[in-house]
């Protein structure tokens, strides 16, 4: 380990003795970016603290503003958190969305987060609440901070006080981030940047090895078990700081340094720990607190930073009491690792302790190496709650183990079984404490949970996307920040001939080499995607001398996708690396099986997409292309595709001259799909044709409804018809089952024609459609519309109706043209609008046609 020279450690001292700078004696040089680390580990330690959680955690913001990645962790050790350790700013998960709605998001327990949040669930299906909180300063967000909970039986959350006790700790640290970002100290987070860490002991809490650090002198007083500890003869005990810091774990020095500031600002230390090294290097675990004496007269008190190892308990009678039992005893570390097993676990497992010591139990015993194992041991962590299960150890040995964690680490036991074994149960079955065993088959192979909550994450995001472009966004959102990339290509197959699709980060030149090629070409995408295997490329050199002559400037490593589904080529997938990139065995088995699930999804947007042009090219042909000019009128008619589904409709508008007379038709048929664009066709075609036989206003709606009838629909509509007489200013009115039409009077005035109306088209085989007449003023405007412009998820049809009313009267002074365009500026806006809109306005305006 490197050695801290007593410089680094101790700082200067003003003639009054106190440290002229707030980080005492050098603590602001132990790290890279001292301020930055104390904020952060100050941040997530407050975080755990005021709302009693066992876990807590910082994402900021990647330098690329794609991804929010772990800057600090408090209780829960990142390998814990897998995939999550980078997550994309547009997922679906409670930190995300904290990040970009600026707004808590709370999950009481299990049951909320499963409703809410499946992706988080799918990969985290342990029973705890969580809540998660913006870092924000102003108008800035840098990231978010989570923290975690033991699920409570009442299924509450945190209460008020703690959620606001937890908005400050977010809000102090966004304000501390603020100003290290305008003096240039914050940096960037991206894969690269490791978290820092708040340990906490595995140990039972045994002190040992006392110190006093007075922090105004610079001096420590050890007593002789912390010299012992070290190995150093307390009368050579130089006294100095540095003789300690020089044996702290490096990933522990901000907290040490933050506990030393705390010390200084606040007098006290909150439950902090950090690791230390004894004489024989195994790391010992320290608690630390402040402490400030009483003030006397005008002077000022000394803050000290005291501490204590805490020892794991070897040669104590406790100890010797669990060596002698029969069944294995263990602790773990917060990150799975054994820091202490008994004789007895080491005959039980057939393993040497040291062997087992340091070392995670599914990593050493191959037998252990069935993912759902690692899962039981997350449970608990995560959780907070006791586990057991049994565990076939080959050939026919049965053993249960038991897991209880507990806020500084994990003991467990194993015991063999002692009566027979069912048949028939699956790997690592639960069982309750003395209850009956079951049985589990013997583990194949199998990668690392994090590996196969990748490949769950990956396809719970797929299930979302619809079309292709979305199907690619995903992807980018997800392997990149999972896998470290910096560029990604995908190609689809036409013709045998690859096309690119969709690509981030990637050069012109790459693209141009790959673009349109045969798929019998010889190039790494091409033999990747007749062969049906993934190609990994780890270096330059290895690219060059299998594809003389293909550029490789812009990346060092790759991975060539095939995305094959129905045994079928649809495309090719390429992951571009800046740095070089080594591909280990499990990473290469997930890639491949991401590239299946990224395949099948592919192919059923093609064809969803393929679908959907051909709606959109048929809704485009029914709908009229021009509106015809007018004498003493001006229209204007829009149609809006709804934002979500296959974003055509059943919505129509149509304007049809009949003799001195003018036909105003606006429809709706339900749906958003083909059969709805088709249905629309159809009911557009045949109004077409009684208008212009010359029907009566409700002669055409009622003979389009028997039409509708005939051809057995499985789809409903609904209409309003009005018949215009220009130089008169008549208007005759029919309604089947459609929103009322709107009317603006030349002060302003805009009011609801509630006229009266028929049932739904395809409803009834004889019903009643009456006409009601309306004489126009000069300078009128009618607006026919349909239901998607007044419909909200939060209001009814009536408070829509009300809305646009308002709207209307407001904007009514403007062109026909940019009023239509207002109606529509909110709608056009929405992301999630379900339901398609046509508009039709009509202008009164006699002589100045």
């Amino acid at each position: 380990m490197e050695q801290i020279s007593p410089q680094m450690i101790e700082g200067s001292v003003s003639a009054t003795g106190v440290p002229s700078s707030p980080y005492p004696f050098g603590v602001a040089s132990l790290g890279e970016a001292p301020e930055r680390d104390d904020a952060l580990v100050g941040a997530v330690v407050s975080a755990v603290e005021v709302t009693g959680a066992h876990a807590g955690s910082v994402f900021l913001l990647s330098g690329d503003h794609h991804s929010l990645v772990l800057a600090a962790a408090c209780g829960t050790p990142p390998s814990l958190l897998g995939g999550w350790r980078r997550i994309p700013v547009s997922s679906h998960l409670p930190v995300a969305e904290a990040y970009r709605s600026g707004r808590m998001v709370h999950l009481a327990d299990a049951e909320e987060t499963m409703r809410r949040y499946p992706q988080l669930s799918v990969a985290m299906p342990y029973p705890f609440g969580s809540a998660s909180v913006p870092v924000r300063a102003g108008e800035r967000s840098f990231g978010a901070m989570a923290v975690l909970w033991t699920s409570r039986p009442d299924g509450t959350g945190l209460s008020r006080a703690q959620r606001r006790q937890l908005r400050s700790a977010a809000d102090r640290l966004g304000t501390a981030l603020a100003g290290l970002s305008a003096r240039r100290l914050l940096g960037e987070w991206d894969e690269r940047t490791a978290p820092v860490v708040v340990p906490l002991p595995s140990a039972p809490v045994i002190r040992v090895g006392l110190f006093d650090w007075n922090l105004d002198t610079g001096t420590l007083t050890a007593d002789d078990e912390l010299c012992a500890i070290f190995g150093i003869p307390p009368r050579e005990f130089d006294g100095r700081a540095a003789t300690l810091a020089a044996r702290i774990e490096p990933a522990d020095l901000p907290g040490f340094r933050s506990a030393a500031r705390a010390a200084v600002e606040e007098g006290h230390v909150l439950a902090h720990y950090v690791r230390i090294r004894d004489r024989g290097g195994a790391l010992r675990a320290v608690e630390l607190w402040g402490r400030v004496p009483e003030t006397t007269g005008a002077s000022r008190a000394a803050a000290h930073l005291v501490g204590a190892v805490l020892d794991s308990g070897s040669g104590m009678a406790a100890v010797a009491a669990i060596e002698r039992l029969a069944d294995g005893f263990f602790a773990l570390s917060p990150d799975g690792r054994v820091t202490y097993a008994n004789h007895s676990l080491e005959n039980l497992l057939r393993v040497r302790q040291d062997e087992l010591l340091g070392q995670r139990p599914w990593d050493v015993l191959p037998w252990l190496g069935d993912p759902v194992y690692e899962d039981r041991y997350r449970a608990a962590v995560v959780s907070q709650q006791p586990v057991s299960f049994l565990v076939r150890h080959p050939p026919d040995d049965w053993l249960v183990f038991s897991l209880h964690p507990g806020v500084q680490g994990m003991t467990g036991w194993a015991a063999p079984v002692r009566q027979p074994v069912p048949t028939g149960t699956g790997p690592g079955t639960p069982v309750a404490e003395g209850g009956p065993p079951v049985s589990l088959s013997p583990p194949p192979a199998a990668p690392r949970l994090g590996a196969l909550y990748r490949v769950l994450q990956l396809g719970s995001a797929l299930t979302a996307a619809v079309t292709a472009h979305e199907v690619c966004d995903v992807v980018a959102e997800q392997l990149l920040p999972a896998f470290g990339g910096q560029k990604l290509a995908i190609s689809v197959v036409e013709e045998r001939h690859l096309h690119l699709l969709a690509q981030r980060g990637c050069s012109e030149d790459v693209l141009a080499r790959f673009e349109g090629v045969p798929l019998h070409a010889r190039l790494p995408v091409t033999d990747a995607l007749t062969s049906g295997a993934p190609l990994f490329v780890e270096s330059r050199e290895e690219l060059s001398g299998a594809y003389p002559g293909i550029p490789a400037a812009d990346s060092s490593s790759w991975v060539f996708l095939p995305l094959i589904a129905s045994n079928r080529p649809v495309g090719a997938c390429m992951l571009g690396f800046d740095d070089i990139h080594r591909f280990p065995a499990e990473e290469r088995g997930v890639l491949t099986a991401l590239a299946g699930l990224i395949a099948q999804a592919l192919e059923r947007a093609r064809l969803y997409d393929a679908e959907y042009a051909l709606a959109r090219g048929l809704q485009n042909a029914l709908l009229p292309h021009r509106l015809p000019e007018l004498p003493d009128l001006h229209v204007t008619g829009r149609y809006l595709p709804g934002t979500g589904g296959m974003d055509i409709g059943g919505d129509w508008y149509d304007v049809i001259p009949v003799g001195d007379e003018v036909a105003l038709i606006v429809g709706d048929v339900e749906g958003h799909n083909v059969a709805a664009a088709a249905t629309m066709g159809q009911l557009r075609s045949a109004m077409r044709a009684f208008v212009t036989a010359g029907h009566r206003p409700g002669d055409v709606v009622a003979s389009t409804n028997r039409l509708h009838l005939d051809l057995d629909p499985t789809l409903l509509a609904s209409c309003c018809y009005a018949r215009f007489h220009p130089r008169s200013g008549a208007v005759r009115l029919v309604r089947a089952g459609h929103c009322p039409p709107l009317l603006r009077l030349p002060d302003g005035h805009a009011e609801v024609l509630n006229v009266p109306g028929g049932p739904l088209l395809g409803v009834e085989a004889t019903p009643d459609y009456p006409e009601t007449e309306l004489q126009l003023v000069p300078g009128s405007v009618l607006a026919l519309y349909t239901d998607g412009l007044v419909e909200r998820r939060d209001s009814d049809i009536a408070s829509g109706v009300d809305r646009l009313v308002a709207s209307l009267a407001r904007m009514g002074g403007d062109r026909l043209e940019d009023l239509a365009d207002e109606l529509l500026r909110d709608a056009r806006r929405s992301p999630d609008r379900a339901d398609d809109i046509a508009l039709l306005l009509t202008e009164y305006a006699p002589h100045r046609g």
